[in-house]
């Protein structure tokens, strides 16, 4: 895989675009109201630059949130494939209605499960985001099946816990890992 300039560039401007058109618009995304992209740009340009093939989001009880937004609009200009893993009690069709005033409601798929058992399912994988709200993140990252050649991973509200295995111990333990 070679670095894509230009689709990095589409999505960047695309996800810059939509940050600021929802500022005239109604759009919300639950309790979320998208009124500074806060990076999310930049985060689209990464999967879609890298051309990621296979991408995966798994967040506590958020739902469609901004990250959401930024990789389907990654999955868009690089042609992947976007699989965001949704909480039982979140309905889908209620996500897919929060993404169609930007037209994104197609370029994601959502999927309830435990992502721990789901998310092998799914090879090489090039682009994560694991938000580590969710309790078996450390779990989840140790079975996951990245892309051994490239991959990112993404981790949100990341805390260092007192008692317990960090993510830096989990992450000497995979293969591959630099």
């Amino acid at each position: 895989m070679k670095w894509s300039a230009e689709d990095a560039m589409k999505a960047y401007l695309h996800t810059l675009q939509l940050f600021k058109i929802q500022c005239g618009k109604d759009c919300k995304l639950g309790p979320i109201e998208l009124s500074q992209p806060q990076s999310m740009e930049f985060l689209s340009a990464l999967a879609a630059g890298n051309q990621a093939k296979v991408m995966v989001q798994v967040l506590s009880n958020e739902g469609v949130n901004p990250l959401t937004i930024a990789q389907a609009v990654a999955a868009l200009h690089c042609g992947g494939r976007f699989i965001c893993f949704l909480d039982q009690e979140q309905d889908i069709e209620d996500c897919k209605s929060q993404l169609s005033c930007y037209d994104l409601e197609d370029a994601v798929e959502f999927m309830h499960g435990n992502p721990c058992e789901v998310i092998t399912q799914f090879k090489n994988i090039d682009f994560a985001v694991i938000g580590c709200k969710f309790k078996d993140y450390l779990r989840l990252f140790e079975i996951i099946d990245l892309n051994p050649r490239r991959s990112i991973v993404v981790l949100t509200n990341l805390v260092r816990k007192r008692n317990g295995a960090g993510f830096g111990e989990v992450l000497r333990e995979k293969r591959g890992i630099e």
